[in-house]
């Protein structure tokens, strides 16, 4: 007993792990399962105007940029290629793999948020203008926050790529980033297809 207390005297014992799923990981998995969530009561609201109320979607004198938003639909599920690339690159070593991946996936996203914000700008609605519009900039605005966050997350990992703290052994600094992202493309699809499509 006394060496026991002796061996732990200095740190805490380390954390019991039931999961083979590093904590990490799961903790992003976790997280993603909250987010879904999030997403699952406003798109609650959507079937309720359109289907519940038979509101014509969209309301009569709206129109949706459909050409536009699949460009950028095209867009972000290239950048979901290019953080693969970036993952596989470093786990095999390939720094300059993780670099170009990284800063491609970055670069993608950013053009898929800027091209959004110009849409809103020049869309012909507001939010507060009646439940059709509303529903349109919760979802797709919701969607734009989450990719300012996978945006920021993709910025950390470039930039600590470039100082060379990721390699082959050492590269959840990449990897949870990326699960993010996956979900992020995602949920676009779902929405452009709900929204634009449907």
């Amino acid at each position: 007993m006394s060496a026991h207390v002796e061996t732990h005297a200095g740190h805490p014992p380390e954390a019991h792990q039931s999961s083979r799923v590093d904590a990490r990981t799961l903790g992003m998995f976790l997280f993603i399962a909250s987010e879904i969530m999030l997403f699952g009561s406003f798109f609650t609201a959507y079937f309720f105007v359109r289907v519940a109320n038979g509101t014509s979607w969209p309301t009569p004198g709206h129109e949706l940029p459909v050409f536009v938003a699949g460009v950028n639909t095209i867009i972000l599920v290239t950048s979901s290629f290019t953080m693969h690339w970036a993952l596989q690159a470093i786990k095999r070593g390939n720094r300059a793999g993780l670099k170009a991946g990284l800063t491609l996936t970055f670069l993608l996203g950013l053009t898929f948020l800027l091209t959004q914000i110009l849409e809103y700008s020049r869309i012909g609605f507001a939010p507060y203008t009646d439940a059709f519009a509303t529903i349109f900039f919760c979802l797709t605005g919701l969607h734009g926050a989450h990719v300012f966050v996978g945006l920021t997350l993709l910025l950390a990992a470039t930039v600590r790529s470039y100082r060379g703290h990721y390699s082959a052994e050492a590269h959840y600094g990449v990897e949870i980033p990326g699960i993010y992202w996956h979900f992020v493309d995602v949920m676009w699809i779902v929405v452009y297809t709900t929204v634009y499509i449907l």
